[in-house]
């Protein structure tokens, strides 16, 4: 099969970083070992659009032994794992079209490439690869029947919510994002630990003591002000909800507007999915040596354009920190070019949390191959009853029990007894 990564050469030690993945996703390898039998996906096409990442070469592994072909593409240009895309290309006969740095033209054709095999299943993360299908499908350039697809992260399933709304949806995806087992553990859990990660992977700076504006409180921007306090830091939130500010302010953080904050602020980190949420105002008032992060999906809420415009140059720190020097004499310095901070900066979320949303993944796809297309085109949220077997499942893997209900219990619970 095509391929087209980085340096081939590196396979080995993909291979070494999948295999340290495997041992620590037992849901995933279980599910493996249940369908490798069955094969429930041969001769299932499926076109997948993620950071392709140690853990993703899990997911990866998963499918292909279930049955399925499958090519891959990357959904972000600085986060591909460039060992791991060689080693699914060499090891996993993956058609791979991802490399870590490219240019936003060299993004979409490995879309496109990966889009060649004419899939029966997509898996995406963001809406790229989603929207491009659309595309495709208008222009009649889809040669296959497409089944549906699903959508991994908060920023895709508005998209395409978006689209459905608008009756511009032509095919049905499953929201994984919205199980339970996915958001409230990997956007929770996995960002806001990967994030401080790659924050502190790519300037060495001391948390403690510092003051860590966190722009949005949804389940990402609530994982990253946990673990940020946790490490000493004084965190203030930003928000346009009143609920989630509410929320915070109860949880013990300030709460403020950016205005405020920008001026206070020694880390800046952006999680709200929306553009400009750091903008040139913000920026002028930032102090000396402020830091600026982003763990939202597209490089929009820190608006580089302003930077720029408020900067007299700029030069490289190190491979993730570019420092800016301000009109005011101030220097601030972006990670990542404003990308996801915990890929681009480091190796993204924990392999254990990526385990249970890998699984959604795993058993989406499979649930819309059997469909053979009758799902309607809406989007699709993740069945309880899979939320709860994933759960039950990472327990046993991780030595817990759990109380069960008696049949009384249930009887009680599911009628209208007295409460006496």
């Amino acid at each position: 099969m095509e391929y087209r990564v980085k340096d081939i050469s590196l396979a080995e030690e993909g291979k070494r970083r999948i295999d340290w993945a495997e041992a620590h996703m037992p849901v995933l390898v279980a599910l493996r070992k249940k369908y490798g039998e069955t094969k429930p996906l041969k001769g299932i096409k499926v076109a997948g659009c993620l950071h392709v990442t140690k853990e993703t070469g899990v997911l990866v592994r998963t499918l292909k032994a279930a049955g399925a072909e499958i090519t891959w593409c990357g959904c972000n240009p600085l986060s591909t794992q460039d060992d791991v895309a060689a080693s699914l290309a060499k090891h996993e006969g993956v058609g791979v079209f991802a490399s870590r740095g490219v240019s936003t033209k060299e993004y979409y054709d490995d879309i496109h490439s990966a889009m060649n095999l004419n899939p029966h299943v997509t898996i995406d993360d963001g809406a790229d690869l989603t929207v491009e299908m659309h595309k495709a499908m208008e222009e009649g350039k889809l040669k296959g029947p497409l089944y549906g697809g699903t959508e991994e992260t908060t920023t895709g399933v508005i998209r395409l919510r978006a689209m459905q709304k608008a009756g511009k949806l032509l095919f049905p995806i499953i929201a994984v994002n919205d199980a339970e087992t996915k958001h409230d553990f990997d956007n929770v859990y996995g960002t806001g630990q990967s994030a401080l990660d790659g924050i502190i992977r790519a300037t060495n700076v001391l948390l403690s003591g510092k003051s860590v504006v966190v722009a949005g409180y949804g389940h990402v921007g609530k994982g990253i002000a946990r673990r940020a306090a946790g490490l000493g830091a004084n965190v203030i939130v930003t928000e346009v909800d009143p609920i989630a500010a509410l929320k915070a302010k109860l949880d013990g953080y300030s709460v403020s507007t950016m205005n405020e904050a920008a001026s206070i602020g020694d880390v800046f980190v952006t999680t709200t999915g929306c553009k400009d949420v750091i903008v040139a105002d913000d920026i002028a008032k930032m102090k000396d040596g402020a830091i600026l992060a982003n763990a939202g999906h597209f490089n929009v809420e820190i608006s580089i354009p302003d930077l720029e415009k408020q900067s007299t140059g700029h030069k490289e720190v190190n491979q993730h920190t570019m420092q800016y020097n301000l009109k005011s004499g101030n220097r601030v310095y972006l990670i990542g070019e404003g990308r996801l901070v915990n890929l681009a900066a480091a190796e993204g979320h924990p392999s254990e949390v990526m385990d249970m949303s890998f699984a959604n993944q795993f058993l989406a796809v499979l649930k819309i191959a059997a469909s053979k297309g009758t799902m309607k085109p809406l989007v699709h949220n993740i069945d309880k009853a899979q939320d709860q077997e994933i759960a039950m499942a990472k327990l046993q893997a991780m030595g817990v029990t759990i109380d069960v209900l008696t049949p009384e219990q249930k009887k009680y619970l599911e009628g209208f007894a007295e409460g006496t």
